[in-house]
Protein backbone atom coordinates (compact mmCIF):
# COMPACT_ATOMS: atom_id res chain seq x y z
CA UNK A 1 0.00 0.00 0.00
CA UNK A 2 2.75 2.46 1.02
CA UNK A 3 4.20 1.77 -2.25
CA UNK A 4 1.19 2.30 -4.39
CA UNK A 5 0.80 5.59 -2.39
CA UNK A 6 4.97 7.23 -2.70
CA UNK A 7 4.12 6.13 -6.41
CA UNK A 8 0.95 8.05 -7.08
CA UNK A 9 2.75 10.89 -5.14
CA UNK A 10 5.45 10.92 -7.73
CA UNK A 11 2.66 10.43 -10.76
CA UNK A 12 1.13 13.46 -9.54
CA UNK A 13 4.43 15.30 -9.58
CA UNK A 14 5.15 14.49 -13.43
CA UNK A 15 1.38 15.07 -14.44
CA UNK A 16 1.69 18.41 -13.01
CA UNK A 17 5.38 19.21 -14.47
CA UNK A 18 4.83 17.80 -17.79
CA UNK A 19 6.50 19.55 -20.78
CA UNK A 20 5.96 20.19 -24.14
CA UNK A 21 3.52 16.99 -25.35
CA UNK A 22 1.50 16.65 -21.56
CA UNK A 23 -0.48 13.72 -23.59
CA UNK A 24 2.37 11.82 -24.50
CA UNK A 25 4.11 12.38 -21.01
CA UNK A 26 0.97 11.91 -19.16
CA UNK A 27 0.26 8.51 -20.18
CA UNK A 28 3.91 7.27 -19.75
CA UNK A 29 3.99 8.00 -16.03
CA UNK A 30 0.79 6.19 -15.28
CA UNK A 31 1.59 3.17 -12.68
CA UNK A 32 0.37 0.22 -14.10
CA UNK A 33 -1.24 -0.77 -10.74
CA UNK A 34 -3.29 2.37 -10.61
CA UNK A 35 -4.53 1.04 -14.26
CA UNK A 36 -4.68 -2.56 -12.68
CA UNK A 37 -7.18 0.00 -9.93
CA UNK A 38 -8.57 1.79 -12.80
CA UNK A 39 -9.82 -1.54 -14.51
CA UNK A 40 -10.95 -3.43 -10.67
CA UNK A 41 -13.40 -0.76 -10.26
CA UNK A 42 -14.74 -0.90 -14.05
CA UNK A 43 -15.54 -4.35 -13.38
CA UNK A 44 -16.75 -3.65 -9.76
CA UNK A 45 -19.40 -1.23 -10.86
CA UNK A 46 -20.27 -3.38 -14.21
CA UNK A 47 -21.06 -6.28 -11.81
CA UNK A 48 -22.83 -4.28 -8.91
CA UNK A 49 -25.30 -2.40 -11.66
CA UNK A 50 -25.54 -5.82 -13.80
CA UNK A 51 -27.80 -7.20 -10.63
CA UNK A 52 -30.00 -4.28 -10.73
CA UNK A 53 -29.84 -3.75 -14.75
CA UNK A 54 -31.34 -7.24 -14.93
CA UNK A 55 -34.41 -6.39 -12.56
CA UNK A 56 -34.75 -2.41 -14.07
CA UNK A 57 -34.67 -4.14 -17.69
CA UNK A 58 -37.87 -5.90 -17.23
CA UNK A 59 -39.81 -2.95 -16.22
CA UNK A 60 -38.30 -1.26 -19.25
CA UNK A 61 -36.46 0.92 -16.52
CA UNK A 62 -32.51 1.96 -16.66
CA UNK A 63 -30.25 3.00 -14.37
CA UNK A 64 -31.73 6.87 -14.37
CA UNK A 65 -34.79 5.29 -12.79
CA UNK A 66 -33.04 3.65 -10.51
CA UNK A 67 -31.00 6.26 -9.35
CA UNK A 68 -34.99 8.40 -8.92
CA UNK A 69 -36.08 5.62 -7.17
CA UNK A 70 -33.11 5.10 -4.80
CA UNK A 71 -33.02 8.71 -3.50
CA UNK A 72 -36.79 9.37 -3.33
CA UNK A 73 -37.29 6.34 -1.08
CA UNK A 74 -34.42 7.59 1.34
CA UNK A 75 -35.75 11.11 0.92
CA UNK A 76 -39.59 10.79 1.05
CA UNK A 77 -41.32 14.42 0.06
CA UNK A 78 -37.71 15.29 -1.79
CA UNK A 79 -38.72 18.20 -3.65
CA UNK A 80 -37.98 17.87 -7.94
CA UNK A 81 -35.85 20.78 -7.63
CA UNK A 82 -33.13 19.06 -4.98
CA UNK A 83 -33.98 15.38 -6.68
CA UNK A 84 -31.87 17.37 -9.60
CA UNK A 85 -29.14 19.03 -7.53
CA UNK A 86 -28.49 15.07 -5.75
CA UNK A 87 -28.44 13.75 -9.55
CA UNK A 88 -26.47 16.43 -11.43
CA UNK A 89 -28.94 15.24 -14.74
CA UNK A 90 -30.51 18.15 -16.80
CA UNK A 91 -34.58 18.89 -16.25
CA UNK A 92 -35.41 16.91 -19.37
CA UNK A 93 -33.75 14.00 -18.44
CA UNK A 94 -35.44 13.44 -15.25
CA UNK A 95 -38.63 14.77 -16.71
CA UNK A 96 -38.66 11.78 -18.79
CA UNK A 97 -37.59 9.15 -16.36
CA UNK A 98 -40.37 10.97 -13.66
CA UNK A 99 -43.00 10.40 -16.32
CA UNK A 100 -41.83 6.49 -16.78
CA UNK A 101 -42.02 6.28 -12.87
CA UNK A 102 -45.38 7.87 -12.87
CA UNK A 103 -47.52 6.49 -16.00
CA UNK A 104 -45.92 3.27 -14.69
CA UNK A 105 -47.27 3.93 -11.03
CA UNK A 106 -43.76 3.62 -9.05
CA UNK A 107 -43.97 7.20 -8.04
CA UNK A 108 -46.13 10.32 -7.17
CA UNK A 109 -46.04 13.48 -7.31
CA UNK A 110 -47.65 15.74 -4.56
CA UNK A 111 -47.89 19.45 -3.44
CA UNK A 112 -45.81 20.60 -0.95
CA UNK A 113 -47.17 21.02 2.40
CA UNK A 114 -46.87 25.02 2.70
CA UNK A 115 -46.62 25.64 -0.87
CA UNK A 116 -48.85 23.77 -3.26
CA UNK A 117 -46.88 25.21 -6.18
CA UNK A 118 -43.91 22.50 -5.03
CA UNK A 119 -43.62 19.09 -6.72
CA UNK A 120 -42.40 16.68 -3.64
CA UNK A 121 -41.70 13.38 -4.68
CA UNK A 122 -43.21 9.76 -3.01
CA UNK A 123 -42.78 6.43 -4.06
CA UNK A 124 -45.37 4.00 -4.14
CA UNK A 125 -45.78 0.83 -2.56
CA UNK A 126 -44.93 -0.61 -5.92
CA UNK A 127 -42.08 1.97 -5.93
CA UNK A 128 -40.66 0.70 -2.36
CA UNK A 129 -41.26 -2.50 -3.75
CA UNK A 130 -38.79 -2.67 -6.44
CA UNK A 131 -36.19 -0.08 -4.80
CA UNK A 132 -36.62 -2.78 -2.15
CA UNK A 133 -35.41 -5.60 -4.42
CA UNK A 134 -32.79 -3.45 -5.96
CA UNK A 135 -30.97 -2.17 -2.74
CA UNK A 136 -31.16 -6.01 -1.26
CA UNK A 137 -29.44 -7.10 -4.24
CA UNK A 138 -26.50 -4.22 -4.50
CA UNK A 139 -26.51 -4.61 -0.40
CA UNK A 140 -25.51 -8.40 -0.55
CA UNK A 141 -23.36 -7.66 -3.17
CA UNK A 142 -21.98 -4.80 -1.04
CA UNK A 143 -21.88 -6.94 1.94
CA UNK A 144 -19.85 -10.16 0.32
CA UNK A 145 -17.27 -8.20 -0.74
CA UNK A 146 -16.31 -6.69 2.63
CA UNK A 147 -16.39 -9.77 4.23
CA UNK A 148 -13.74 -11.12 2.10
CA UNK A 149 -11.60 -7.68 2.12
CA UNK A 150 -11.55 -8.90 5.60
CA UNK A 151 -11.37 -6.47 9.12
CA UNK A 152 -11.76 -2.81 8.38
CA UNK A 153 -12.49 -2.78 4.74
CA UNK A 154 -15.69 -1.11 4.98
CA UNK A 155 -13.69 1.91 6.96
CA UNK A 156 -11.01 2.10 4.32
CA UNK A 157 -14.01 1.91 1.30
CA UNK A 158 -15.99 4.18 3.04
CA UNK A 159 -12.12 6.32 2.69
CA UNK A 160 -11.35 5.93 -0.51
CA UNK A 161 -15.33 6.40 -1.69
CA UNK A 162 -15.08 9.15 -0.52
CA UNK A 163 -12.09 10.74 -2.05
CA UNK A 164 -12.76 9.84 -5.34
CA UNK A 165 -15.88 12.32 -5.31
CA UNK A 166 -14.95 15.98 -5.85
CA UNK A 167 -13.54 17.76 -2.98
CA UNK A 168 -16.45 20.53 -3.07
CA UNK A 169 -19.18 18.04 -3.02
CA UNK A 170 -18.13 15.54 -0.56
CA UNK A 171 -19.72 18.16 2.09
CA UNK A 172 -23.24 17.46 0.01
CA UNK A 173 -22.56 13.31 -0.41
CA UNK A 174 -21.59 13.21 3.55
CA UNK A 175 -24.81 14.74 4.51
CA UNK A 176 -26.66 12.40 1.69
CA UNK A 177 -25.18 9.47 2.63
CA UNK A 178 -26.84 8.28 6.06
CA UNK A 179 -24.12 6.31 7.65
CA UNK A 180 -24.90 3.22 10.01
CA UNK A 181 -22.29 4.58 13.05
CA UNK A 182 -23.69 8.28 12.53
CA UNK A 183 -26.41 9.01 15.31
CA UNK A 184 -29.32 10.98 13.33
CA UNK A 185 -30.84 14.40 14.92
CA UNK A 186 -33.17 12.13 17.27
CA UNK A 187 -30.09 10.28 18.66
CA UNK A 188 -30.66 7.35 17.33
CA UNK A 189 -28.28 5.55 14.84
CA UNK A 190 -29.72 5.82 11.05
CA UNK A 191 -30.68 2.66 9.38
CA UNK A 192 -28.97 1.89 6.06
Amino acid sequence: MADINAETCRQRSALTSVGSNPAAEAAASVSPALISFMELFYFAYRNFTGDADAVLERYGFGRAHHRVLHFVHRNPGLKVAELLDILKITKQSLARVLKDLREKGFIEQRPGPADLRERRLHLTSKGVRLTDKLTELQVRRIASALEVAGAEADEVTRRFLLAMIEPHQRGQVENLVRWADRPTAGGDSAAT
